[in-house]
């Protein structure tokens, strides 16, 4: 009888022990997806999208400085090696920055100066409001970009060739309304210089975007008139009534 009941007992536990298992197996399992997803791998292409998408988020929301290429790994769930496999360095991650919003820059011009009237008027509308728009429409962070563009000589070179070729545009746009005379070089590194400044100070709140707008018309629109030889500016073009409509 005692070795019947040694038997049962030692049964009965080998059933307690497996039940116990089982259940801490099914309640582990549990919380588990039943159809895990594998992690999509990603294309270069859009691994570079993703990157970039990243960098803007960083520079916004935490400022240029912050931009580096390790904190970029970070933010974007990816290790260092891929990266740096897309920039290498820190500058070349600002000067895709900063060549990402030339070339958006340069197609929102083209396409609104290809759809413009042949006057005076509608060229300097759109030279006026593209600008202000897509600094307006990329944020208060393309002013920390190009400011840490002058940070090294490499990235200085770069920002002069994307200004020499917004001049050379403005000059084929605005010639034709120059009369006899030509625009100076001087009056189109004036008017860079007001876009920048008004297109920065309505990202940041300083001016309102049609202030900004109207304040770059005028100055396009009498730096042509100086060209004509005709004063300041030519009263049948003076902006009475903004751009906020344009």
């Amino acid at each position: 009888m005692i070795a019947d009941g040694s038997r049962g007992l030692y049964t009965f536990g080998k059933l307690l022990s497996v039940s116990y298992f089982w259940y801490i197996v099914m309640s582990s399992a549990e919380g588990q997806p039943t159809n895990p997803q594998p992690r999509r791998r990603l294309s270069r292409q859009d691994r570079h999208r993703q990157l970039l998408d990243v960098a803007w988020q960083i520079a916004r929301d935490e400022g240029t400085e912050a931009l580096t290429l390790g904190r970029l790994s970070e933010l974007a769930g990816v290790t260092k090696p891929v990266v740096y496999d897309h920039f290498e360095t820190r500058p070349g991650l600002l000067a895709a920055l900063y060549r990402e919003f030339d070339a958006r820059q340069t197609a929102v011009m083209d396409a609104a100066l290809a759809a413009s009237q042949p006057s005076l008027a509608d060229r300097a509308t759109v030279i006026a409001t593209s600008y202000v728009d897509c600094v307006l429409l990329q944020g208060r962070e393309i002013p920390g970009v190009i400011a840490a563009l002058a940070g090294s000589p490499e990235l200085e070179r770069i920002k002069r060739e994307y200004e020499a070729a917004f001049i050379e545009k403005c000059r084929i746009a605005l010639s034709p309304f120059a009369g006899a005379g030509t625009i100076a070089a001087a009056g189109l590194w004036a008017l860079l210089g007001a876009a920048e400044a008004l297109s920065y100070a309505a990202a940041s709140g300083d001016i309102t975007a049609v202030e900004a707008k109207d304040e770059l018309f005028e100055t396009i629109v009498a730096m042509v008139a100086r060209s004509m030889g005709g004063g300041t500016h030519p009263d049948h073009l003076r902006n009475t009534t903004g751009l906020a409509s344009r």
